[in-house]
């Protein structure tokens, strides 16, 4: 098969891993994109300390090379999501990306359980037995703490992945189709010079921009379906979900060209993602969210609260079985709204809060995912680069007692923009 094209030249990777990262906060799958040598084009999304620790053997890590690669080729055979078993008992997923008829890459999640009968329903995939591990205590611990869910939720998950990647292969191929016609359009120009003839071409590239624009609603009338269909059903939380996923995906693709957002509108984002936590982690997690009426107008830079969420999620809620608690505020005094999110885990270290906000920290170094930290340390720079160098975050910490995170936004032009609120 030859590969006329590179899946970075039909997909904008931002965009991707945007979208990457809140699929798997939606439903707690480990997710990454690979291309068709199945070299990754994005980080990965909530890897699972499971199979982190697995990889660390290299008989092991070989196996789960073999494992994804067996799914990818299935998924380029078929042309559609392949699920299948890996050799250390867990449940994963390979998603093709495909542009008439190549293999361009493919989206692989999971790293999930699933019940005993839909195990049997599923091939192994491309190893001959499941790696024994039960003389392995601390793999056994992880194993037991990775996520459980259904076969049918499995099947929901790829299914939605692969209309995900078809609207992404399909809005790009009109982006190329227009810049080609673009193209020949100024050739018809400085050849030709007929004036009836331009004036036909620009007439069609009008409807392709058209058709741009009409496209993006498909994705969300796809969502807005399966939720209908899920009331249909009586699955409440089913639907539930899809709906505060569907908001999710909509904030994120209306804003990614959009730097400022009202308060208001971040914190509903928020909302939607702490919904979607609390269907996935039940009693696990307790959440609150009060904010001042006369706040909620204020303009803040995109996705400034959301890491601080998921962060106190990732570390402050995921590791206790117990769980814990999240809750935000949002306080006017004068000119200056002060959002607040504290948790209750098990803290900060002094000397690690200076190194995220700085962006000196080094998360593998604690064991963590490499991506931990990154966010919080975009947020602090936006925030600095918008109201000033006075501006910023404030992370309050005790070992053992919680975290608290101070975000002052002001009721003055933003510096970087210009733009008076």
């Amino acid at each position: 098969m030859r590969v006329l094209l590179k899946i970075t030249d039909i997909i904008d990777v931002e965009v991707l891993q945007k979208i990457q990262d809140s699929f798997s906060d939606a439903t707690g799958f480990a997710t990454i994109t690979v291309d068709y040598k199945g070299n990754p084009i994005t980080e990965y999304s909530n890897f699972s300390g499971y199979c982190t620790k697995v990889r660390e053997d290299a008989k092991c890590l070989e196996c789960c090379y073999r494992s994804d690669a067996h799914g990818g080729i299935e998924s380029a055979r078929s042309g559609k999501p392949s699920i299948y078993i890996c050799h250390g008992g867990l449940v994963d997923l390979a998603v093709p990306i495909m542009v008439k008829g190549n293999y361009l890459g493919a989206i692989m999640s999971g790293q999930i359980r699933i019940d005993e009968e839909g195990m049997k329903k599923l091939p192994l995939g491309s190893v001959s037995e499941l790696t024994d591990f039960s003389g392995n205590p601390e793999l056994q611990k992880l194993y037991d703490q990775t996520m459980v869910t259904t076969l049918k939720q499995v099947h929901a998950a790829a299914d939605l992945l692969y209309t995900i990647a078809n609207y992404l292969v399909e809005k790009q191929m009109i982006h190329i189709m227009q810049e080609e016609l673009h193209n020949k359009n100024l050739e018809l120009m400085e050849e030709v010079k007929l004036r009836s003839e331009v004036e036909a071409a620009l007439k069609e590239a009008d409807l392709k921009a058209l058709q741009a624009q009409i496209n993006p609603h498909f994705l969300f009338n796809v969502l807005n379906t399966i939720g209908r269909l899920a009331l249909l059903e009586n699955a409440e939380k089913t639907q539930e979900m899809i709906y505060a996923f569907s908001d999710m995906m909509r904030y994120t693709l209306k804003k990614e060209n959009t730097n400022i957002v009202t308060l208001k509108e971040e914190v509903e984002h928020v909302r939607n993602y702490l919904s979607i936590q609390k269907m996935r982690l039940g009693e696990r997690l307790d959440y609150s969210i009060h904010i001042d009426e006369d706040a909620e107008e204020v303009m803040c830079p995109f996705m400034t609260i959301q890491p601080f969420v998921e962060n106190a999620i990732n570390h402050a809620i995921e590791p206790h079985a117990a769980g814990g608690k999240v809750m935000i505020t949002g306080e006017q005094d004068g000119d200056i709204v002060t959002v607040r999110i504290i948790d209750d885990g098990k803290g900060i270290a002094p000397e690690l809060i200076e190194k995220i906000l700085d962006g000196n920290y080094d998360p593998e170094a604690q064991g963590n995912d490499k991506n931990t930290g990154i966010g919080i340390n975009n947020a602090n720079k936006r925030l600095k680069y918008y109201y000033g160098p006075e501006f910023g975050i404030k992370i309050n910490s005790e070992v053992g007692k919680g975290t608290e995170v101070m975000i002052k936004i002001p009721r003055k032009a933003l510096l970087g923009r210009g733009l008076n609120v």
